[in-house]
């Protein structure tokens, strides 16, 4: 793998500086910030990953992921926090299902019993077939939407 170089512009360096002079960021901004401006190789010799590794606590994956960061993205892509993918919906009872689940729990409950409980609930929808499987739990957040 080619290890990505970094070379700071002059207003780019005097953001970096202006930002762990300040220390009122992040953690995480202050110590991409401190890589970044000894990565760089045009204002000076640069430090090896080693040496930030040892100095700033981290890890050298991180150092090369933010080295590929700043290489594609920019400064602001390096600094940022990255957030977080979409989670993928995984909500089970919604529409019909949802519809489903509150006409019987508003009905009458089985034989030989005075009132649902979410097993029971969940059981029953199971066994009229809109969902393979379900909690009790998943059952409870549903009905208490």
């Amino acid at each position: 793998m080619d290890k990505y170089r970094i070379a700071l512009t002059v207003e780019e360096r005097f953001r970096l500086q202006q930002v762990v002079s300040s220390g009122k960021s992040a953690a995480r901004r202050l110590t991409h910030a401190r890589v970044l401006l000894w990565a760089d190789e045009l204002h000076g010799p640069a430090r090896s990953d080693a040496e930030m590794v040892s100095a700033l606590g981290t890890r050298v994956r991180t150092i090369e992921r933010l080295r590929k960061r700043f290489v594609t993205g920019g400064l602001e892509a390096a600094l940022d926090h990255r957030p977080q993918p979409p989670r993928p919906d995984k909500v089970k009872i919604k529409g019909n299902v949802e519809q489903k689940l509150v006409e019987l729990a508003c009905g009458d409950p089985p034989r030989g019993r005075c009132h649902w409980t979410l097993r029971l609930l969940a059981d029953e929808l199971v066994v009229l077939g809109p969902i393979d499987a379900i909690s009790t739990v998943t059952v409870w957040q549903a009905l208490k939407k």
